[in-house]
């Protein structure tokens, strides 16, 4: 099993930054890839960014050049840093991670609100 623990969610105004961390632990070992998904009300949870264990990312073009997803495998820990966010980026924001043999695990999400 692995759990995962987010922190870093709040409340900012459009144009604003932020930074999500999520911290990994348990059968760490077993973790290949890391990566966020968010959900708006109403909508299905989506690709954010994810890296592997190599540190290849891929981005949804909706935040590309925007954000910054980052990986520390030494301490089991996966970061989005979040710059010019805007209105639509209001979402629950959750970590994901991916074992090598396919197991998925979720963290509890923590919640982004851009507004003014």
């Amino acid at each position: 099993q692995v759990q995962l623990v987010e922190s870093g969610g709040g409340l900012v105004q459009p144009g604003g930054s932020l930074r999500l961390s999520c911290a990994a632990s348990g059968r760490v070992n077993s973790i290949n890839d890391m990566g966020w998904y968010r959900q708006a009300p109403g909508k299905q949870r989506d690709l954010v960014a994810r890296i592997t264990r190599d540190g290849v990312t891929n981005y949804a073009d909706s935040v590309k050049g925007r954000f910054t997803i980052s990986r520390d495998n030494a301490k089991n820990t996966v970061d989005l840093q979040m710059n010019s966010l805007k209105p639509e980026d209001t979402a629950v924001y959750y970590c994901k991670t991916r074992s090598v043999v396919g197991t998925i695990y979720w963290g509890q999400g923590t919640q982004v609100t851009v507004s003014s």
